[in-house]
């Protein structure tokens, strides 16, 4: 049985930056929690960021992967550079996945570390950009599947598709 990754927020766990959950109660998250596939990660605290914290946003074009790479960085609202942060939750979020041989993870989206298609601009004002954030991007770069809570069926059909091919 494929284990999944997911943001721990999508779980109720309140480990986002206001100190909140996300929960998410699509049926396929209960149906996967109840199989014992959910294995649930928070790279911004794994990666010793507090909660609560300040909101925090990449910097710079070229969203989590260049972070990654040192050609932008994450900053919190109140100006502190959060990169060493960030990245290191995202390398602890991925010898998880590794270690337990997971090929599939189900982020947060818009979040500057779990965002797989969205991420805010930098600017603190609320606006979205296309982009990853720096966990999506590592696990990409790895080869894993990064899904969104907007793509549970999307990311339902690959896990069948990915079990089909193991049998």
């Amino acid at each position: 049985m494929q284990k999944i990754l997911i943001s721990a927020c999508l779980l109720g766990q309140p480990v986002r930056y206001h100190g909140r959950g996300a929960a998410c109660t699509h049926g396929l998250l209960a149906q996967w929690r109840a199989e014992g596939r959910l294995l649930p990660v928070c790279p911004e605290v794994a990666g010793g960021l507090p909660t609560p914290r300040p909101p925090a946003e990449i910097a710079g074009a070229g969203g989590g992967a260049a972070v990654l790479r040192a050609q932008a960085r994450v900053l919190d609202a109140q100006g502190t550079d959060v990169s060493a942060a960030f990245a290191a939750g995202a390398q602890q979020a991925l010898a998880l996945a590794v270690a337990q041989g997971i090929r599939l993870a189900i982020l947060k989206e818009d979040s500057p570390s779990c965002g797989s298609a969205w991420i805010h601009d930098g600017g603190f004002a609320g606006r979205r950009v296309a982009g990853q954030g720096v966990t999506a991007a590592l696990l990409r770069e790895a080869g894993l599947s990064v899904f969104s809570e907007h793509e549970l069926e999307a990311a339902a059909a690959w896990l069948a598709r990915l079990e089909a091919a193991s049998r």
